[in-house]
């Protein structure tokens, strides 16, 4: 119930799979991207990337209706998320002590030019491939994959899902000794 795609004839491994990207791409879009605009732009700029990042999920699609007008939320929305998906990829692979390589090698070939940052460094991280053919709304896609191992298991989700608290923790601990740093 967390990811876009058609769930009904996914085995474990797919199951894993559209949740560790689910997670990975959240990381960024939910943790680390309203936090960089909060650091820039005090609450105006949370609530600004909030707004937008919204109207990106509700009306930033290719197909209609949307078309005509979700490209302005589509894009905005790339721009602000452009480092913050990069600060998320590198957490993820800074916490895992692995998954660089094959962040800064295979990001690019998502058709997202953010997403693919912290997909491909959770892919990396746990040794793992994601990606793949994925079937939305009925349509089947073809879409490049992340990472040079086996599709992953349920074990490595939670493995994924260790990585994304320690992330987490890292961002909590940096927040707050800048905040007391900010105080002197």
């Amino acid at each position: 119930m967390i990811v876009g795609r058609d769930t009904e004839h996914l085995d474990e491994q797919g199951v894993a799979a559209a949740a560790l990207e689910s997670l990975a791409e959240s990381f960024n879009d939910g943790v680390v991207a309203p936090l960089f605009w909060f650091l820039v732009g005090g609450l105006a700029g949370l609530f600004a990337y909030k707004a937008v990042n919204t109207a990106d999920s509700i009306i930033g699609h290719r197909e209609e209706p949307y078309r005509c007008f979700g490209w302005a939320a589509a894009r905005t929305d790339d721009l602000m998320n452009l480092i913050p998906a990069r600060i998320a990829g590198a957490l993820i692979a800074l916490v895992a002590g692995r998954g660089w390589r094959t962040m800064l090698r295979d990001a690019a070939k998502h058709a997202s030019p953010n997403s693919g940052w912290p997909e491909a460094a959770m892919a990396g991280a746990l040794g793992v491939q994601l990606g793949g053919p994925a079937s939305y709304d009925g349509v089947a896609h073809e879409r490049p994959t992340f990472g040079d191992g086996p599709r992953p298991s349920p074990l490595d989700l939670r493995r994924g899902l260790g990585l994304y608290l320690r992330a987490c923790a890292i961002l909590a601990a940096a927040l707050a000794l800048g905040g007391l740093a900010w105080r002197r």
